[in-house]
């Protein structure tokens, strides 16, 4: 199976995104290390993904970046048997960022 780090054969337009989410889009643990599956009833819940790649209209978001966005509004399609999700830039909530510094802090949104 293709990793993520190789060449798509798209190359996406204008303000889209392709992004990969890690596991089933919905399910999650709990702290202690517990499945929770997709079907549970809960709120609405943001997810996060890893941008594969973006359009020349992309301005705030970089292959490689971390984004928040709501597994409500998407499209998916399949690339090399991979599933991925297209998303437009304002789709996405947040972007994480590393650290910049060692002051202590960790990741806030």
């Amino acid at each position: 199976m293709p990793g993520l780090g190789e060449k798509l054969p798209i190359r996406m337009l204008h303000d889209r995104m392709l992004v990969h989410v890690d596991g089933e889009v919905g399910e999650r643990r709990s702290s202690a290390g517990i499945v929770i599956p997709a079907t549970a009833a809960m709120g609405r819940r943001l997810v996060w993904a890893e941008v594969v790649a973006v359009g020349q209209n992309v301005r705030t978001v970089e292959p490689g970046d971390r984004v928040l966005f709501d597994p409500e509004d998407r499209a998916e399609v399949e690339v090399r048997g991979i599933e991925y999700i297209l998303l437009r830039e304002r789709d996405v909530h947040a972007v994480a960022s590393e650290r910049i510094d060692d002051a202590g802090t960790g990741l806030y949104l």
